[in-house]
């Protein structure tokens, strides 16, 4: 259930806010629809609601504000626009992604394609999947941690009919099932014929709040739409005709050669044609426009009442039919008009029991607009826990409709909805490893890269040696004394700065917060996996090196240097510095470009600020540092730790380890405070 109270969006400058006092609920086991014209509000009232925008007014879900709900993806489905992932990245491996992110068995992801239909296009690219298809996956990315509620912003626009008609029945198998459905959508007849409740939205305000029954009732007005050469005189006939016979009707110019009348029926109107002369091209009756908005402009609305107001006489079809939809095509003169007459009489006579066959084919349920919606138990309306509720096909039935490989999708014919999550994985520390993992793996950025990295390396190498002068661990390293920075450095800092900048280009994980999430867990991650990555870039680099430079020049360059140890560990430093680097910049900032800026930055800004800090005159030194504190923690040193001790301060005395030590600890820093920052607001 959702309970939305006084919702309201912070305007900007002299501005009315977009969203004023907006208060609805849209209730368990009922779909709930928000109607609105495109720049109504709809979208900032879920933004509002899912806390993505900020603003006055508070929303619950099943009686708590989303803040408060330890894991939102359990309790709210989210799709809000395209889905954000990876381009590159598969169908498939997206929803695994995901998988890793919820907490929920890998084996779901699987479970969630078949019943979106999406089992043939598994290994298809995101950016390659049709509207129909990308729609399908946010659905299926919205059920994947098995929710209680999902909200939808615009779920079947731009769909085709079938595709629509999927979608739809697919939210009346969730909320059968004890689920919650709101959804926006700007068209009044998918409102009321899918809906069970809904919500109208006009500048911001509600302006109903009503069975999907009363709705079409009382708002979805039917209309008779004209196209004639001479719609201004035949604007001005129908008005001075119902000024005469006291009826309320009302003409709107759509522009052009269109009309829209309201209040009559399109007999009345071709007999008011016919009998002045006027060519009609198109005369057909509409139910679907809630009418003229208060937005139109003066002059563009012609409506004379009668003697008492509403009295005025009715359209000969019921109000809540929806979309039946009679077009006559007549090309003539005046003389030809009665055929005009008689073929708009006849189409609506063949109509009728077309538009019954069409009712009588629509399964039946409370999403039908004309039909009650049946009551539901008081033990349905709040839907059971995820591990106690049963969802089998014998007691829920899927109403999805058959797609077969033939048709315009070109997808496989859904099943029911995914079964429930029985039993959930505890939280534990490497879920966000797993999905780290799975993330890099999915896309292949970090092989091309390091591809691009051993190859400029090797290139390198093999112009130093011939140039000669050049010491064998730059050699080794393919590190020129003009260059900053060796090329494995600089790609373990393009790999970490893309590890949190994908994040932010493609917010997989901010559907349901509206940001990507800045916790610890997700940050050490990312570091471990940058570490194993730079590490095993160093380590390829070295030996792709040594391969080449023996391969050009003999066993001589490539032999290994006496002092390996010291140099191995401070060629591993530098590079997996890098890499964090490249991760802490690229969360601070939100950008793997910043991230790789702050990377370049630190040999070039950093350094030369560290050498004059070290060459400047001291007057003590920090002699025997690894003895003192070995005195100070009254402990020994196992394996003869003060080797090593030693080895890491004369790695950090260096101006590079300094300047990359003092950099990383000013980027952890910074992103700790944005951090419990967050968590404070």
């Amino acid at each position: 259930m959702i309970q939305a109270f006084g919702l309201t969006s912070t305007p900007r400058k002299e501005l009315p806010p977009a969203v004023d006092d907006v208060s609805f609920e849209a209730r368990a086991g009922r779909v709930t629809a928000l109607l609105g014209a495109p720049g109504a509000g709809k979208t900032t009232v879920l933004r509002l609601m899912l806390e993505l925008q900020r603003g006055r007014g508070i929303t619950h879900f099943r009686g708590r504000p989303l803040h408060r709900i330890a894991h939102p993806s359990r309790e709210v489905g989210v799709l809000l626009g395209e889905v954000p992932g990876h381009p590159a990245r598969t169908v498939r491996g997206h929803l695994r992604m995901l998988s890793a992110a919820a907490g929920v068995p890998v084996r779901r992801a699987d479970e969630v394609l078949e019943a979106v239909g999406l089992v043939s296009l598994r290994d298809e690219r995101l950016g390659t999947l049709s509207r129909g298809m990308d729609r399908r996956l946010g659905l299926a990315c919205a059920l994947l941690a098995d929710p209680h509620t999902l909200v939808l912003d615009g779920p079947a626009e731009g769909l085709s009919v079938r595709e629509s008609r999927w979608l739809h029945d697919a939210l009346r198998t969730y909320v059968v099932q004890g689920g919650t459905v709101l959804y926006t959508t700007a068209d009044p007849k998918e409102a009321a014929r899918a809906a069970d409740h809904v919500v109208t939205l006009e500048r911001g305000k509600v302006v109903a709040d009503q069975r999907a029954t009363d709705f079409a009732r009382t708002r979805l007005r039917p209309r008779v739409t004209v196209r004639s050469p001479h719609a201004a005189r035949l604007a001005t006939l129908l008005t001075k005709e119902a000024r005469t016979a006291h009826r309320s009707v009302e003409v709107v110019r759509d522009g052009g050669n269109r009309l829209s009348v309201y209040g009559s029926t399109c007999a009345d109107v071709g007999e008011t044609a016919f009998r002045h002369g006027i060519l009609v091209h198109q005369l057909a009756h509409e139910v679907g426009d809630m009418g003229p908005s208060e937005g139109v402009e003066e002059g563009q609305v012609e409506r004379q009442t009668g003697a008492s107001a509403g009295t005025g006489t009715e359209s000969d079809g019921p109000p809540d039919t929806v979309a039946t939809t009679e077009t006559t095509e007549t090309a003539g003169t005046a003389g030809t008009t009665p055929t005009t007459e008689t073929t708009a009489q006849q189409t609506a006579a063949h109509a009728r029991p077309t538009a019954a066959a069409a009712e009588a084919e629509r399964p039946a349920g409370p999403g039908r607009p004309d039909s009650v919606p049946r009551p539901i138990a008081p033990t349905s309306v709040h839907r059971a826990p995820s591990r106690a509720r049963p969802r089998t096909a014998s007691t829920a039935p899927s109403r999805t409709p058959s797609l077969t490989p033939g048709n315009d999708t070109g997808a496989a014919a859904p099943s029911a909805l995914p079964p429930p999550i029985s039993v959930r994985s505890a939280p534990s520390p490497l879920r966000p490893l797993r999905y780290e993992l799975r993330r890099v793996a999915g896309v292949g950025t970090g092989l091309v890269t390091c591809a691009v990295v051993l190859v400029l390396s090797a290139v390198a190498a093999v112009l130093l040696a011939r140039v000669g002068h050049t010491p064998q661990p730059r050699l080794l390293a393919a590190w020129p004394r003009e260059v900053p920075l060796p090329p494995a450095a600089l790609g373990a800092g393009l790999l970490g700065a893309l590890a949190f900048g994908d994040e932010f280009r493609h917010p997989a994980l901010a559907a349901d917060r509206g940001t990507v999430p800045r916790r610890l867990g997700l940050l050490t991650a990312k570091l471990v996996v940058s570490a194993g990555t730079a590490l095993l870039l160093a380590v390829l680099t070295v030996g792709c090196d040594a391969q080449v430079l023996h391969l050009f020049y003999g066993r001589e360059l490539a032999r290994v240097p006496a002092d390996w140890l010291s140099l191995g560990a401070g060629w591993a430093g530098l590079v997996i510095g890098c890499a964090w680097a490249g991760v802490l910049a690229a969360g601070l900032f939100r950008s793997t470009t910043a991230g790789l800026a702050a990377v370049v930055a630190v040999p070039v800004l950093v350094v030369p600020l560290v050498q004059k800090v070290w060459n400047g005159r001291s007057v003590r030194t920090a002699a025997d540092f690894p003895m003192r504190v070995r005195e100070v923690l009254l402990t020994q040193w196992p394996f003869g730790g003060e080797r090593y001790v030693a080895a890491v301060l004369r790695a950090l005395v260096q101006p590079v380890g300094s300047a990359l030590a003092l950099s990383l600890t000013a980027l952890l820093c910074a992103y700790l405070l944005t951090t419990l920052r967050g968590r404070v607001r």
